[in-house]
């Protein structure tokens, strides 16, 4: 028998409106929301939870995250048995889930068995969308081979897991990578389109791939009903990858206003990520990364908000991603901070629901707590119109957490 839960007494923010609805009934029958209303209820045969007042949240999505990232050292990851590489993972995803996230968007690494392992009940952890391996030039921001290193055979893919990038050159190369990534249950195609800060051997502000090749990318991912997304960071890399058609630009901490109505007039989603950026701020020098890796690091930390702050100006949806590695992953939650200067505290938790659950086309299941979505939501302290401190201290601020109609923990 399916069981029948109602959740009663409860400020419900309404993501795809920005307000919140108070006295709020959410009805969920097995793992979805069923009904929502502010109208009495029959709760005889349910479970009762009484929110008490407090605000109810859908569940929080992160759309720039690398579950396998374990360790900042991507290319000793890439030459990790594959069986500890998920061990750690599931140790990494179950840390986003305690800290609200119960969707992510893999932005490359994850594979589909990690994904399975989740909807299995395996490991617990958020739902998992998955890019699999980025597509990248030779030399390209997923190539990771060490300057002077000539051969590809020093590396292993870890049997699908892993950051080393599907090295493609040329139009018909490219469409094999893609075309190989929609084989191996991808539910979105990571294109490397401009300089990367973690990558030995490619410029920050270098564009990658020709628009041939970026426009055949886009191509074969929409022929599978899928999406491209790319890394970019200059005006030059971030115009091209959206006239190619791609579906959001990552990190773009250096697009200025044209760029930036470019992207509004195409559609274009934005997906920044300045947690990262202020971790490896403090920690980059610790984690013995090069002199060159350092310096365009700084290149790009100080222009992280400007950038935010630009594509709000001209309308371009912002997304909330975070791109941390390692140990870095607990600062997960301090995104909510980092963008308060730049964004209200509604359009900041919009970022980290609807408008993320949009540019996944996932806006029926997640993002917003509507009959047929999963029942994905969360219990919490304060106004989240005034202030999201609490989902930036979730330890304390998250009350109650609930996945798919399960509880995952309740604090109150």
């Amino acid at each position: 028998m399916t069981t029948r839960q109602v959740i009663l007494n409860a400020r419900l923010f309404d993501s795809a409106a920005g307000v919140m609805r108070d006295g709020s009934s959410i009805v969920i029958e097995g793992d979805r929301v069923v009904a929502v209303t502010q109208e009495p209820i029959d709760v005889d045969d349910a479970i009762v939870i009484d929110a008490g007042g407090s605000a109810v949240l859908p569940g929080l999505i992160d759309a720039h995250v690398h579950v396998i990232a374990s360790s900042h050292d991507l290319a000793s990851l890439a030459q990790s048995p594959a069986s500890l590489v998920a061990a750690e993972s599931g140790a990494v995803m179950r840390g986003m889930l305690m800290r609200g996230f119960t969707t992510v968007r893999d932005a490359a690494g994850a594979d589909h068995g990690l994904q399975e392992a989740v909807a299995r009940g395996l490991f617990q952890g958020p739902r998992l969308y998955i890019a699999g391996f980025p597509i990248s030039q030779t030399g390209g921001h997923a190539d990771m081979r060490p300057k002077g290193v000539r051969g590809s055979g020093m590396f292993c893919s870890c049997a699908g897991l892993g950051f080393m990038g599907a090295i493609a050159d040329g139009v018909g190369e490219v469409r094999r990578a893609v075309r190989e990534q929609v084989r191996t249950g991808a539910n979105h195609i990571k294109i490397m389109a401009g300089g990367g800060v973690s990558s030995p051997t490619d410029p920050i502000d270098g564009t990658q791939f020709s628009m041939d090749e970026l426009r055949a990318a886009v191509e074969e991912a929409e022929a599978a009903n899928l999406y491209a997304l790319a890394h970019a960071y200059s005006p030059r890399a971030v115009s091209r990858a959206v006239q190619a058609g791609v579906r959001s630009i990552e990190h773009g901490n250096l697009i200025d206003e044209a760029t930036a109505r470019l992207m509004k007039t195409h559609g274009t989603y934005f997906v920044p990520t300045l947690a990262t950026y202020a971790a490896l701020a403090e920690e980059g020098q610790q984690l013995g990364w090069s002199t060159e890796m350092l310096e365009k690091l700084q290149s790009v930390h100080d222009r992280g908000l400007q950038a935010v702050r630009i594509a709000r100006a001209e309308g371009v949806p912002i997304v909330f991603g975070t791109d941390l590695l390692g140990r870095m992953h607990e600062r997960q939650p301090s995104e909510f901070g980092l963008r308060a200067p730049a964004m209200p505290p509604v359009e900041v938790l919009q970022s980290a629901t609807i408008t993320a659950a949009r540019l996944m086309r996932q806006e029926q299941r997640i993002g917003q707590i509507v009959p047929g979505a999963w029942a994905d939501l969360l219990v919490v302290d304060g106004d989240p119109m005034e202030s999201l401190q609490m989902l930036a201290e979730p330890e304390t601020g998250i009350r109650l957490l609930m996945q798919g109609g399960r509880v995952i923990y309740d604090r109150r």
